[in-house]
């Protein structure tokens, strides 16, 4: 049963050791010339102003909780939907109490201000 599994561990490995090779490639023939300009932020084009460390207001985490929170919901819609002909009536109806209960955790958030932008 694990030999299943054996095609997705060679893809991670694969990627695991391009990704540390693409690096290590970089570091070794990447120049090596440091300037001042060179180490300065780059913020779009722009001469970068002001510091560099804002203190951000918690409306700004909590709108980046909630999406976070929404993404994840739907990483649980494409399983569900592979397995959709197998999980017949009892599954549909599951998954319409987990969309329920998300989209009153939405509407309350809406409700409460969460998604306004200020």
């Amino acid at each position: 049963m694990l030999t299943d599994y054996l095609p997705l561990v060679v893809i991670i490995v694969f990627a695991v050791i391009l990704a540390f090779l693409v690096v290590a490639l970089g570091h070794l023939f990447g120049p090596k010339r440091p300037s001042e300009k060179k180490s300065m932020p780059y913020e779009s084009g722009m001469v970068p102003y002001g510091p560099g460390q804002r203190r951000m207001t918690v409306r700004y985490y909590l709108i980046a909780v909630l999406f976070i929170l929404f993404d994840i919901e739907v990483v649980f819609f494409l399983p569900w939907a592979v397995a959709f002909r197998d999980l017949g009536l009892p599954g549909f109806l599951l998954m319409v109490v987990f969309v329920v209960i998300l989209e009153v955790a939405h509407l309350y958030a809406w409700k409460k201000g969460a998604l306004e932008w200020e």
